[in-house]
């Protein structure tokens, strides 16, 4: 079946080919307010036990970098999502609990509840792409995103999101903010640059995923939020089924499903278990199963990185799952991410 590329031309690729735009925006409107610099301030003396990290769907996904670097840094947090955090550990709503809330409405059915049961309990720091919404106007602090309006599946204001949490947790760690606003701002130009090719990318992956019955993106660290969030906007893109795991889960049953159906995009990820990923892509190989590895010097194009630091590959690694999005429903003829029963607001728990 020939790909048909006309129907992936529409409002969801729009919302992926502004993204530079929306990065430039949201790292432009980033300010330290005095409640900011006090809450930074209280957490860096020890007066918060523990920093809950919340959200959910990608806005959950995205913390995974935040939440390794404030572990690195000697801090105890908490990954949650918001769902299970109100309903089964609300004993968490502390005076001695910072709580991150992640939502790009910012009044998701999730959230709402959060702000009813904590009522000033925990203090709350809230990230969203909505200024007027509850979670901003009920929370000590917002960092608002400067995406623009997003018509379904989250991509601007996901990789917006992460640019406010890199940002966010540097403040929290007491690292110069003005390096990681210039570090950030040079993703500006890396995405721009990628996706000025994106119908290159898609016609190239295009063909190489016929026939795929089983997806998995694996990966470790803080790779694991393109893992899970890749893994949503396939679903939610094409109604193709993904999963998202770390490397390691892989091996732990799912490898026995490899097969000629099956594909597995897998992260490189940074240097401390590159060598992992890497084997784990032969390892598939050498099963006929199908791998390709994102990073940013040894993959095949639509997989290769642009080059950057290291607090850019989150950002970069959703890049090619996003043009993984327009591929299938190219060989489909469906347009990608118009919703048919989800809506953009998830407003029912």
């Amino acid at each position: 079946m020939l790909a048909d590329f006309s129907v992936v031309e529409g409002a969801y690729l729009s919302d992926i080919l502004d993204q530079p735009r929306a990065l430039e925006d949201t790292l432009t409107g980033l300010e330290v307010s005095k409640t900011l610099q006090q809450l930074a301030a209280l957490l860096q003396q020890g007066r918060f036990k523990t920093v809950v990290l919340t959200g959910m769907g990608a806005s959950f996904h995205a913390l995974h970098p935040l939440n390794l670097e404030l572990v690195n840094h000697g801090l105890t947090a908490i990954m949650i999502e918001t769902s299970e955090l109100v309903h089964y550990q609300n004993r968490l709503f502390d005076p001695k609990t910072l709580i991150v809330a992640v939502s790009q409405s910012g009044q998701s059915a999730e959230v709402v509840r959060l702000l009813d049961i904590n009522r000033g309990k925990s203090s709350v720091i809230a990230i969203t792409n909505t200024a007027d919404s509850p979670l901003a106007a009920q929370s000590n602090a917002a960092i608002v995103t400067r995406a623009g309006t997003e018509f379904s599946v989250s991509c601007k204001t996901y990789v917006t999101a992460l640019v406010a949490l890199q940002w966010l947790g540097d403040l929290l760690c007491g690292r110069d903010l003005r390096q990681t606003r210039e570090e950030l701002r040079s993703s500006c130009p890396a995405v721009r640059d990628y996706l000025s090719r994106w119908k290159d990318h898609v016609l190239s992956l295009a063909q190489p995923l016929r026939n795929i019955r089983d997806f998995f993106l694996v990966g470790r660290g803080s790779s694991l939020a393109a893992v899970g969030t890749g893994a949503l906007i396939i679903k939610e893109s094409d109604h193709f089924h993904a999963e998202g795991m770390s490397s390691a889960a892989f091996r732990h049953g799912p490898f026995e499903m490899l097969s000629d159906e099956t594909f597995v995009l897998v992260f490189a990820g940074d240097s401390k278990t590159g060598d992992l990923n890497r084997r784990l892509v032969e390892d598939i190989r050498e099963q006929q199963g199908r791998a390709e590895l994102v990073s940013q010097g040894e993959a095949l194009v639509p997989y290769t990185l642009p080059v950057g630091p290291q607090v850019l590959h989150p950002i970069l690694e959703i890049l090619p799952v996003q043009m993984i999005t327009l591929a299938l429903a190219a060989r489909v003829g469906r347009e990608p991410g118009r919703f048919e029963r989800a809506s953009k607001v998830t407003t029912k728990e």
